[in-house]
């Protein structure tokens, strides 16, 4: 078993963070405002908790992509050019949302991540299955936020 390099774990979950942030610096900022005025599908969760979860669930796949790093496996690279491909989807879908208020591209954009994050699992699964299984909540996260955005473009 290897040793945890600290910083090289906190390299990949803080630079997961980072896409996080700077994809809601990129959307403007009017989230919580924004967020209220629309009219909401059945399960819609307060506007608090979306940076909440999406905080736990970035440092997560942070964790999951160094798992992979750390692997001796040869095909970790395409691994984590998949992981780094999602992750960029991801950082797409609040500026789509907030910034350009645009529904159909936050549906698009969520199909693509939901694609993305299945293929990444299957990939991830190969190498460290524990890498896979910890993403399974950003799955059920990424299926509900399908969910509330084809929700929204329907109600709005």
């Amino acid at each position: 078993m290897n040793k945890v390099k600290i910083t090289d774990l906190l390299i990949f979950v803080l630079s997961a963070e980072l896409v996080g942030a700077l994809s809601g610096l990129i959307s403007g900022g009017s989230f919580g405002t924004y967020y209220a005025s629309l009219a909401k599908p059945p399960l819609a969760p307060p506007g608090w908790l979306f940076p909440v979860m999406w905080g736990v669930l970035y440092a997560v796949m942070g964790i999951s992509a160094y798992m992979i790093y750390a692997s001796e496996d040869i095909a970790k690279k395409k691994a984590l050019d998949l992981y780094w491909v999602q992750l960029a989807a991801n950082a797409l879908w609040s500026p789509v949302f907030f910034g350009m208020k645009s529904f159909v591209g936050a549906v698009v954009v969520v199909a693509v991540m939901l694609v993305l994050i299945v293929w990444m699992l299957a990939v991830f699964r190969k190498i460290n299955f524990c890498a896979a299984i910890i993403n399974l909540p950003y799955l059920l996260w990424t299926l509900f936020a399908a969910y509330l955005s084809a929700g929204f473009l329907i109600l709005n």
